[in-house]
């Protein structure tokens, strides 16, 4: 089919497609490119093909961190305070004394890993209770609101935590050949 063959199209509709041609024109040199190779009746450059599929692309993920160090760390708190046994224990039948005197031992083993192996610092350098002001546009990973929450900010409110940052993380080094979803072999008693 020819132009000479396609319908004329009605004012109304060529004025609007004016008006888009225009902005499209200004803000996208690509199109610019064909508007005028088509005005000088040059050949454009072939369509894109179109995608067989109805649905639209689903945007690509990213690949996920390696989570060898997280596992590193998490059986460094296995083996100094058996954080996982505790965790995985069902504590429901225990009474509360039986699983405070387990937490104490756990803390403390995971406290002194935490200490061994990380470097914490607060997030905010106020004292919990404090009153203060965030001025607008703070960094949100950084501070959480939680409350009645309205508008953009300044926001004053009182400290309820004062968060946690790593400053630095030291792991042991990684032992060759070593599977490090393994967080603690099992023992066997001969």
């Amino acid at each position: 089919m020819s132009d000479r063959d396609l319908p004329p199209v009605p004012f109304l509709s060529r004025l609007w497609l004016a008006w888009v041609c225009w902005f499209r024109i200004v803000f996208d040199g690509a199109f610019a490119s064909r508007v005028r190779r088509a005005a000088q009746d040059e050949p454009s450059l072939p369509e894109p093909e179109k995608p067989k599929s109805l649905e639209a692309p689903k945007p690509s993920m990213p690949e996920p961190p390696p989570s060898t160090p997280a596992l590193r760390f998490l059986a460094l708190l296995q083996r100094e305070g058996r954080l996982v046994d505790f965790l995985e224990q069902d504590v429901a039948g225990f009474s509360d004394a039986d699983v405070g005197a387990a937490a104490r031992v756990v803390h403390e083993g995971c406290r002194r890993a935490l200490r061994a192996h990380a470097k914490l610092e607060p997030v905010r350098s106020e004292d919990e209770g404090a009153s203060i002001t965030l001025a607008q546009g703070f960094d949100p990973a950084e501070v959480k609101l939680v409350g009645n929450v309205q508008g953009s900010g300044p926001f004053r409110g009182k400290l309820v935590h004062r968060g946690w940052r790593a400053a630095s993380l030291t792991l042991p080094a990684a032992v060759e050949a070593h599977d490090p979803s393994i967080l603690a072999p099992a023992e066997v008693e001969l």
